[in-house]
């Protein structure tokens, strides 16, 4: 019903923390393209990408399904209140499992991405 808004509020602020951490590095004197290894803004950036295209996929299919309407109250559970329930508890349960299943997807980018870019160094400074 609606647990792409979990996804999606997570999406907002991990955007806003990628948005925070590049201006900090920009700040610091180091624009984070220039450097070699990929930096970890743009791997929250990722993450923003993940979450925000999931929750849109997500509000596609919710919309497609009748569920979301564009007029108010646009989710169709609003109007009775046990629907209500029912919503705010797929959100806690199926929407939460979602956003955490993306972000873990995410930490394993994160940690094969390391080691790819630990052993490409170990492998260029051993060249040399």
């Amino acid at each position: 019903m609606a647990c792409f808004l979990v996804s999606a509020a997570e999406a907002v602020a991990v955007t806003a923390a990628t948005k925070a951490a590049e201006k900090k590095a920009q700040e610091a004197g180091t624009p984070y393209q220039a450097q070699e290894r990929i930096t970890f803004c743009k791997k929250l950036k990722w993450l923003s990408n993940m979450l925000w295209g999931g929750s849109a996929l997500l509000a596609f299919e919710h919309l497609w399904h009748g569920e979301i309407t564009p007029w108010f109250p646009f989710l169709t559970a609003m109007k009775d209140p046990s629907d209500a329930m029912e919503m705010l508890v797929e959100m806690g349960t199926v929407g939460v499992l979602m956003a955490a299943l993306i972000t873990a997807a995410w930490g394993c980018m994160v940690l094969v991405t390391n080691t790819m870019e630990k052993k490409a160094l170990q492998s260029h400074t051993a060249v040399q």
